[in-house]
């Protein structure tokens, strides 16, 4: 570990810890927030005790630790049980996955829709861009990169190195690749971030964790709600939701459509969502509830660019792809049911999932392929007193399996389709085990022990075979085990560490079979190191984690045009290490109202990259990173609903496009305002103003082995941009 991260670490966590206590020091007296912690298991309550204790829950929503948070007085019931039957048992309200959530001795986060609903609510980033240590570069609309840890850092198209669920469920392709074109923020309750393999609890123990979208269910739904969103290049959306609950049953269901021109040419987008679930109470102790997701993508493809060109005319598209018309065209629809049984201490959840989705995308050449995915996953949480000592088990097992049946043609101009290039039948199946027990040796400190067994497959069918029979077959049984303990300070804050194992399996695109030398790129493996806090007070939040990873067999995916694809290698060994640090301080109150805020929020990510003594790159950093990125907020706030103020998105220090380390994305800072209205029902509304100084930056880039100036590996990012909408809740 680099001397510069030790000093860097240091700095923080005494800044921080003289931060505490001072806070804590001038709010001895006041009111805290509920507790992190979560009550020791109690003897399950009788269906009339149960119906009451539910019925009269209500929380306090607030903004995870670096994004803005509203008033600590400020209560909702969205994520209450308001049904005649009680809560939803499947999907925990927000404030119950909150406190679920930070069981975990490691990085983790519950980000509630009132963090990301005040604005245009149109990307991931929208939704996750205040969570520390979560990277996301757009390449253009709702496009982009999204790593945590540096995970899936060389993809130049589709994502990797996470695992993404919605309600629970993957919404990957079997082989590991996901798009974002899915995710739709206007339709979720709250998100969950997992880092690393603190994403045990769902099995996932890659690199960059899990992330769990979850929408509402028609016990805390509104009745009904529509919204309406315009603002620069032609975007538009609308969205309209409906929810209730009858008896044992309910039911919610969301639509949306959307489209943008787009800030640069050639890059119009189109889509519309579908996002449903229906549930039925059995009794208190067993629900069922199935889910339908519905999408409908059509996109245009800009391309990447010279720097130059990027920073002189960014609105410019690159000619070949415009001349190839290149496009990414999408249709998927989801099936899932799970179901959720109670026996006294032991909670059993049950799912089953199916996926169809088929992807039109002419690019260099034209790919026309459709994926069929299936599996299902069983959960068990016992939470008991052991010999007087609490102890909480989970053990699962989750099955994914799936087919990609893909053809390649010769692109002609125009978006035609040539002769048959190419055509495969690809087979993945997925089967892993995992158990992770928390032992509270006493009832604030817990010891926990767990691990996850993985066996994955891939097996590729040639059906062209005038380039010769590349057909193969690969099998990997990776065991990632875990260590960790977690204490409970007092009921508002919380230290944690963990050594954990992470491993990743090579995705389809990148598991060619025409040679030894692509046949054989090895699963990514490594160990992470981690320590942090977390707590929530009155006037202060914060969420600080640092880590250090060791890898071996990192993959990469170089490009050498952006008209052919990526090429995978094992890089040999690398380090991931650095600091994901948010905070929140309600530095001057009682301005205006008496219950009125000013509200300094901070999310700060330092990421060190690099290769560890490698025979060709030395100890260079690893492309597509910043080391520092930085983005804060002065937010007034006040509790009749209206919130105004400045934020900026800071890039202090450059960071670099190939392992060579020869070109460089040139640092930028983006000054944004925002302002609105919102009580948390009836009628509210925002106006929000985006790089307002129309500064001209790169978002993201393509990365290479080694780089000239010349070539065309860089996305720009967006010019200045205003958006505004309302939205109405009964």
């Amino acid at each position: 570990m680099s001397s510069a991260f030790r000093r860097l670490s240091s700095c923080l966590l005494a800044a921080t810890a003289c931060a505490l206590v001072s806070q804590a020091r001038a709010q001895s007296n006041s009111v805290s927030l509920p507790p992190v912690t979560v009550d020791a298991p109690k003897q399950r309550p009788r269906a009339a005790e149960h119906q009451r204790d539910t019925a009269s829950h209500t929380t306090v929503v607030t903004r995870p630790a670096g994004g803005p948070v509203p008033s600590p007085t400020r209560t909702t019931t969205s994520g209450s049980n308001t049904g005649a039957g009680g809560g939803s048992l499947t999907v925990p309200n927000t404030a119950q996955a909150t406190a679920d959530i930070q069981r975990t001795p490691g990085g983790v986060e519950v980000v509630p829709d009132t963090a990301f609903k005040d604005g245009p609510a149109n990307t991931v980033k929208d939704v996750l861009g205040w969570v520390p240590g979560v990277l996301i570069q757009t390449r253009w609309g709702p496009d982009g990169r999204l790593s945590i840890r540096g995970s899936g850092l060389s993809r130049s198209f589709g994502n990797r190195g996470i695992n993404p669920f919605m309600d629970g469920i993957p919404i990957s392709t079997a082989d590991g690749l996901f798009d974002l074109f899915e995710i739709d923020p206007t339709a979720y309750r709250y998100v969950e971030v997992y880092k690393g393999a603190n994403a045990l609890r769902y099995g996932a123990n890659s690199l960059g964790g899990a992330i769990n979208f979850v929408m509402p269910t028609g016990r805390d739904a509104s009745p009904f709600e529509v919204r309406f969103d315009a603002g620069s290049f032609g975007y538009l959306k609308t969205q309209t939701s409906s929810g209730g609950a009858y008896g044992p049953a309910d039911y919610f269901i969301t639509t949306s459509a959307q489209r943008e021109d787009g800030y640069r040419e050639h890059s119009k987008t189109d889509s519309e969502r579908l996002n449903a679930n229906f549930g039925y109470q059995f009794s208190p102790d067993a629900e069922t509830r199935f889910y339908l997701n519905a999408d409908r993508w059509r996109a245009e493809i800009p391309g990447e660019v010279t720097k130059a060109a990027a920073l002189t005319t960014p609105q410019a598209a690159n000619p070949g792809f415009v001349q190839l018309n290149e496009q990414r065209n999408i249709d998927s629809v989801r099936l899932a049911n799970k179901t959720t049984l109670r026996f006294d201490e032991t909670t059993v959840d049950l799912g089953i999932f199916g996926l169809d989705r088929h992807v039109d995308h002419p690019i260099f050449q034209y790919l026309d392929f459709t994926a069929h995915d299936y599996g299902g996953f069983v959960r068990a949480t016992d939470d008991r007193f052991v010999a007087g000592f609490r102890n909480r088990l989970i053990t699962g097992v989750n099955v994914q399996n799936g087919t990609i049946d893909i053809n390649q043609y010769v692109n002609l101009p125009g978006a035609v389709k040539g002769p048959l290039t190419s055509s495969y039948l690809w087979n993945s199946e997925n089967i892993s085990a995992y158990a992770e027990n928390s032992f509270y040796v006493v009832p604030k400190v817990a010891l926990i022990a767990g691990g996850q067994f993985l066996h994955a497959t891939r097996d590729q069918q040639d059906r062209f075979l005038a380039d010769g029979n590349q057909s193969g077959r690969r099998t990997w049984d990776l065991f990632s085990p875990k260590l960790g303990a977690l204490w409970d300070i007092d009921p508002t804050w919380q230290v944690f560490g963990n050594i954990s194992r992470n491993a990743e399996v090579p995705t389809f695109d990148v598991n060619t079979f025409s040679s030894p030398a692509n046949s054989n790129v090895d699963a990514q493996t490594g160990t992470t190191y981690e320590a942090g806090t977390r707590g929530r007070k009155p006037d202060l939040t914060w969420d600080i984690s640092v880590y250090h990873t060791d890898l071996r067999n990192e993959l990469q995916c170089l490009t050498t045009s952006p008209f052919s694809p990526c090429t995978v290698v094992n890089a040999d060994r690398t380090v991931h290490q650095g600091i994901e640090a948010g905070l929140g301080v309600a530095f001057v109150k009682s301005v205006f109202l008496q219950e009125d805020r000013f509200w300094f929020n901070l999310v700060y990510t330092y990421s060190d990259f690099h290769f560890d003594h490698d025979a060709t790159w030395g100890n260079n950093r690893l492309p597509g990173a910043p080391p520092h990125s930085l983005r804060a907020e002065v937010l007034y706030k006040n509790q009749n609903g209206f919130y105004a103020g400045p934020n900026v998105e800071w890039m202090p220090q450059a960071f670099f496009a190939d392992n060579a380390n020869t070109l460089t994305v040139d640092p930028y800072a983006l000054l944004n305002f925002k302002i609105g209205y919102d009580r948390g029902g009836g009628w509210s509304g925002y106006i929000e103003g985006r790089n307002l100084l129309d500064t001209r930056y790169i978002s993201s880039t393509v990365t290479v082995g080694r780089a000239d100036p010349t070539m065309q590996l860089f996305n720009p990012g967006t010019g200045r941009s205003i958006y505004g909408g309302v939205r109405y809740r009964m």
